[in-house]
């Protein structure tokens, strides 16, 4: 059964922590991946500075011995590289180097059993903080967000907010209001005077739940009807499926849609002229994340979350845990909301300046 790009990174990156240094064509037989595919994830683990890769080998990115002898080390924990994270890790990155503090990369694949194993690994590794994007979704039970209550270390959630019953809530934590940045694409479109806009979305993300959430939040403060959600992104789901769906639309009278996320709605842009429907004339299309949403044809509108920013907000927040905050019980906890913003092109019909 073939697996996951975030699974194959992870197993790639876990390996090359183990091994320190290892040449790809080595690491893609003890693996048992195409040397080819190896090359391709490296290469996106080594844009997100999780390893280092040079005349044919990989090794840990930051090895002990060129670590800062001063600063403390941070460690880090995503569920994958290559998209949406790559510029949380690069805001971190910044504002961990600027502080000449070292940061360390886990990878869990978003598999919310992974978590904890890979914390575990950071901590032996010596950090002396986390940042953590957890694997958690709203039908969880509690109990699975109540190991991260009883992390030693300080710790700052990134891109998630804890269930205000969970231990978890006692912990900082920075994150991007992803129910504001549905209400500005609904708002936005409501204002081209489309009236029924509808939503495309996965289940299997945190951020997707948010915004499935906001979508029936933002119909009701703006007085839109909330359309019956399409399904994306599960493996039972097929992309062609999907655009049939989305390609019915403006027969029932739907003039917009809001897909989550770029990839989705990029693979859906040339299916929909396929089928007969022009974007934006027929319909409308915003975007969700805002990662390469620039790239389509044609470029689409689309709520860009603060990603560098959350990144960076959460590194310095921890630093300043490190630095003192855990021997100063008088600074408070902090559950600190960035907004989104919204990059307006042309899949949504506006004139653009």
């Amino acid at each position: 059964m073939s697996i996951s790009a975030d699974e194959r990174r992870a197993r790639i990156l876990a390996e090359v922590q183990t091994l320190g240094s290892v040449r790809v064509v080595e690491l893609a037989e003890r693996l048992g991946i195409p040397a080819v595919t190896v090359r391709r994830d490296v290469a996106a683990l080594a844009d997100a500075g999780a390893v280092h890769r040079s005349h044919g080998s990989v090794s840990v990115a930051g090895r002990q011995d060129a670590r800062p002898t001063d600063g403390p080390s941070l460690g880090l924990l995503v569920p994958g590289v290559g998209q949406y994270f790559d510029e949380v890790i690069a805001g971190a990155r910044v504002a961990v180097a600027g502080a000449g503090a070292h940061l360390v990369l886990a990878i869990s694949s978003y598999q919310a059993s992974a978590d904890r194993g890979q914390v575990e690994q950071l901590l032996k590794s010596g950090v002396d903080g986390l940042l953590l994007a957890p694997n958690w979704l709203p039908s969880d039970r509690l109990d699975t967000q109540a190991w991260v209550g009883e992390l030693a270390v300080p710790t700052v959630l990134v891109e998630r907010r804890p269930a205000r019953q969970s231990t978890a809530a006692e912990f900082d934590s920075v994150s991007s209001d992803h129910r504001h940045g549905v209400l500005l694409a609904l708002r936005h479109l409501s204002s081209l005077g489309r009236r029924r806009i509808a939503l495309v979305a996965r289940r299997d993300t945190y951020t997707a739940h948010q915004v499935r959430t906001g979508y029936t939040d933002g119909c009701a403060l703006l007085g839109l009807t909330a359309e019956p959600v399409i399904d994306s992104g599960s493996p039972h789901v097929e992309t062609e499926a999907i655009a049939d769906q989305v390609a019915q639309l403006p027969a029932r009278g739907i003039d917009a849609v809001l897909v989550h996320n770029d990839q989705d709605a990029i693979q859906l842009l040339p299916l929909l002229r396929a089928r007969g429907v022009k974007v934006p004339g027929d319909l409308s299309v915003v975007s969700y994340d805002d990662v390469f949403a620039a790239l389509g044809a044609p470029p689409l509108t689309a709520v860009a979350p603060p990603k560098k920013a959350v990144g960076a907000e959460a590194a310095e927040l921890l630093l300043r845990r490190i630095r003192g905050g855990a021997a100063n019980p008088a600074l408070p906890v902090r559950h600190v909301q960035l907004l989104p913003a919204l990059m307006v092109r042309e899949s949504c019909g506006a004139s653009i300046a």
